[in-house]
């Protein structure tokens, strides 16, 4: 079958705005969407750019919005978008386009840096490693899963109305060492948290959660977050 794609193309050194350029390929319904963005590029156009790394989900380097919707370009596949004329794809909204589907992950990841993800810990370290339960690991295993592909912010409402917001990834990895038994520094993080573009702003539109291809639950880890801040922050928070 012939699969075409429209894909949105910019490039800041030779381009005075942005535009679209469609491409035909022969495609079976089973491949990928990157397998066909790389065929392009070996193919027809060696100028398209675009991130990849491992193709198997695991990197996150290949995320994109694809009709619409971010998700990674390694897991979905041609037969995901059926009746469709077209598979738009277009780089992940609310980042600065360095080139057609690639964009600038500095802020995105100052944004996570912000949150102090690394364990803090005051005491002596031991002879061997900081042991943690298996029951103590189950509180942030879910998000141990992220994979910084920023499908999450891409997606997010709030981060179109408030770019200070902090955004839905920074948030998973305060989650994540916030319930990490083996850091020492839990109150200051709910502090952290507290400020007014941390958790505060999220309004539960879930949408970080519908495309997270990890299936991580994060608006519910933000609402979690905003729980823990009233019941241990008595008179703050909303």
């Amino acid at each position: 079958m012939e699969v075409r794609f429209k894909i949105f193309r910019f490039d800041p050194e030779s381009d005075k705005e942005a535009y679209y350029r469609t491409y035909t390929v022969a495609a079976r319904p089973e491949e990928r969407i990157l397998d066909c963005l790389n065929r392009i590029k070996w193919e027809q156009d060696g100028t398209l750019g675009y991130r990849m790394s491992c193709a198997h989900g695991v990197c996150g380097s290949d995320g994109m919005r694809i009709n619409g919707v971010c998700a990674l370009a390694c897991q979905k596949l041609v037969k995901d978008y059926p009746g469709s004329e077209q598979i738009t794809l277009e780089p992940l909204p609310f980042f600065e386009v360095r080139r057609d589907l690639i964009v600038d992950m500095d802020d995105f990841l100052a944004r996570i840096d912000s949150m102090r993800p690394y364990l803090i810990q005051d005491k002596d370290p031991p002879e061997k490693e900081w042991l943690q339960s298996p029951e103590d690991h189950k509180k942030a295993e879910d998000v141990i899963r992220c994979i910084l592909c920023a499908c999450c912010t891409g997606a997010c409402p709030v981060m179109r109305d408030n770019p200070d917001y902090v955004g839905p990834a920074a948030l998973v990895w305060a989650y994540r060492y916030l319930y990490d038994t083996r850091d020492g520094r839990f109150m200051s993080r709910l502090d952290k948290l507290n400020e007014p573009n941390s958790v505060w702003p999220c309004e539960n539109y879930f949408e970080c959660t519908r495309v997270c291809p990890k299936n991580i639950p994060i608006t519910k880890s933000i609402n979690f977050m905003k729980r823990e801040i009233k019941k241990q922050l008595p008179g703050k928070g909303k």
